[in-house]
């Protein structure tokens, strides 16, 4: 069986097949496999609507196979939920995670944040080859550390302490994500809804 994750994040990518490789029966791609590829505009202004374009996109070229699509952030209480749907881009369209991470801290302290409630939030879509379209959501709560600790993981990883946790996702690691995150609850779903399938 084929799935195609219809994303050119590389740290997503990697997070999918830590858990998807475990599964023979599944062969995993990506929209970097496809030779001529051009992303949509992720122009939606909900993370439901992001993760539909993404896996349109795939879809109309693959139509045969299982496409994923999906759109994840950080919503920050005391900002509003921002920076949502725009939190790869929070710092400017071509923004590094350094910098989105910095832009962060520094509103936070400018407007005086406090509790730094958050959370991270991911909407998937997955359209099958029989055009049905599944919806899953995950959501892993926290608060936002006042300083970067951690080297792994990315996006907003260095700031994000889950609830429960003293430490932050990028200090936590891979193998913590991949059994608790937003992105995992969601993937874990799906995987559920695969079995009552009977695949």
């Amino acid at each position: 069986m084929e799935l195609w994750i219809a994303t050119g994040n590389k740290g997503k990518l990697e997070e999918y097949k830590l858990t998807l490789n475990k599964i023979p029966s599944l062969a995993v791609f990506s929209q970097a496999d496809l030779p001529s590829f051009t992303p949509r505009p992720e122009d939606g202004t909900t993370f439901l609507e992001n993760a539909r374009i993404k896996a349109k996109s795939v879809k109309a070229l693959k139509s045969a196979a299982y496409v994923l699509g999906e759109d994840a952030g950080l919503e920050v209480e005391g900002l509003g939920n921002l920076p949502g749907i725009h939190s790869a881009r929070y710092a400017g369209p071509h923004a590094r995670d350094s910098e989105n991470v910095a832009k962060l801290l520094k509103m936070m302290q400018i407007r005086n944040i406090n509790p730094r409630t958050a959370q991270f939030k991911c909407v998937t879509v997955v359209l099958t080859p029989d055009n049905e379209e599944w919806i899953f959501e995950g959501v892993m709560k926290g608060t936002i550390s006042t300083k970067v600790s951690g080297l792994m993981g990315f996006g907003y990883d260095p700031v994000f302490i889950p609830e429960g946790e003293t430490k932050t996702l990028a200090e936590l690691g891979p193998g913590y994500k991949i059994q608790k995150s937003h992105r995992a609850q969601a993937l874990s779903q799906f995987l559920t809804q695969l079995n009552k399938k009977g695949l």
